[in-house]
């Protein structure tokens, strides 16, 4: 059971990491490629949700002993979704605002730049937060599985 969900995970690292690309370039692009990269990126994150799927499916047939763990990796991979989609919209915006900012002459480029540096750093210490508490629901269920592990061969 668990190879199914790490070759998902495999997936969905490789997946998301393409998605994380082509989301950077779609404020750079217009006109028809913006189109299409905007299209294609919906597309791949539309396989990702039908693979957090089947990742959630594989979860319940893993035995409980064992379920948590894996369970603490889906809640990671489903708020990295999360993220990737808030970055998709914003990227759709953010040419929208510049295509703005040309045609009314407005030229608050550093405190946009400014903005989004805040911004950026502020999502980097969420994804890290997010991931040190992963990282210490794995360790306390993990510690829990070890004692329930020692009791039993006492």
């Amino acid at each position: 059971m668990s190879s199914d969900f790490e070759a998902y995970e495999q997936e969905f690292g490789t997946l998301t990491a393409e998605i994380t690309s082509k989301i950077g370039r779609i404020p750079k692009l217009g006109g028809e490629e913006k189109t299409q990269l905007v299209l294609n990126v919906d597309k791949q994150l539309e396989e990702v949700r039908e693979l957090l799927e089947q990742m959630d499916l594989e979860v319940r047939e893993i035995p409980v002993q064992s379920r948590g763990m894996y369970n603490s990796r889906l809640k990671s991979y489903k708020q990295e979704m999360e993220k990737l989609e808030k970055d998709f919209k914003r990227s759709r915006i953010a040419y929208s605002d510049e295509v703005r900012n040309e045609l009314l002459g407005d030229d608050g480029s550093s405190s946009e730049s400014q903005r989004a540096h805040l911004l950026d750093n502020t999502e980097r210490l969420e994804r890290s937060s997010r991931r040190l508490e992963a990282g210490y629901q794995i360790a306390v269920e993990t510690g829990a599985h070890q004692r329930q592990a020692r009791e039993r061969e006492v």
